[in-house]
């Protein structure tokens, strides 16, 4: 969903104090459409702003007005059949019952695969109800994990299941913002919904950072706000 804009108030206020990076699983195109048209265009804020894409596996920086890829670790095309392969088979093993799509289930966004069980444009409310505990993923991880041994597999979002490279993570994307700005783990805040062993913030954790779990926006807010 697009920024709110008390969340977007907070967001900007963070920016002037901190050094600022947002890891999603979204593609870099949505961070635009959602969350990078809801800011300031000033330019000064923006510098001070790390987008990171599909888990880590991109990051882009505001420079010269506009912005750069830093870096991107992107799948090819045999690693793509090989996951909608393992998928196919891992949804079958599932049994799940037939439902109600919204959109396309599964997006090859370059750098990663996302599953989406009701499809991508699935209401909200009904995605919350599909899987609140987790245990429906979790069946179609455990399959994955055995087909796809050579590939990074996390639960996230509310429906979602994302795939990338080996060692492509959220851990990854942290590890490349310490690099370019000449930090260490420690000296890092992350903020997450999905701290829990197999989810798409676990990484991050595992990295060392300190990290703030959250249930949502509501509680992101109140995150930020403790940091003002």
């Amino acid at each position: 969903m697009p920024l709110e804009a008390e969340m977007s108030r907070l967001f900007l206020l963070l920016l002037k104090q901190k050094q600022v990076g947002v890891i999603s699983g979204c593609s870099f195109k949505q961070f635009k459409k959602q969350f990078l048209s809801c800011l300031s265009n000033d330019s000064k804020l923006l510098a001070s702003l790390y987008i990171l894409p599909t888990c880590g596996a991109a990051m882009y920086r505001y420079e010269n007005d506009t912005w750069q890829n830093m870096y991107e670790e992107t799948l090819t095309e045999s690693d793509t059949q090989d996951i909608m392969d393992a998928f196919e088979r891992a949804i079958d093993e599932a049994q799940f019952k037939k439902q109600k799509i919204y959109g396309d289930v599964f997006e090859n966004r370059g750098t990663q695969i996302t599953f989406s069980a009701l499809g991508q444009e699935a209401p909200l409310a009904k995605k919350r109800l599909w899987d609140p505990d987790y245990q429906k993923r979790t069946l179609i991880k455990k399959s994955l994990d055995a087909l796809l041994p050579e590939f990074e597999i996390r639960i996230g979002g509310t429906t979602s299941i994302d795939i990338t490279r080996k060692g492509i993570d959220k851990g990854y994307g942290v590890r490349q913002i310490n690099g370019y700005l000449n930090i260490s783990p420690k000296d890092i805040l992350f903020i997450g919904d999905a701290l829990f062993e197999g989810g798409n913030d676990y990484p991050v954790k595992k990295a060392g950072v300190e990290c703030i779990a959250v249930s949502g926006p509501k509680d992101t807010k109140r995150a930020i706000g403790s940091l003002l």
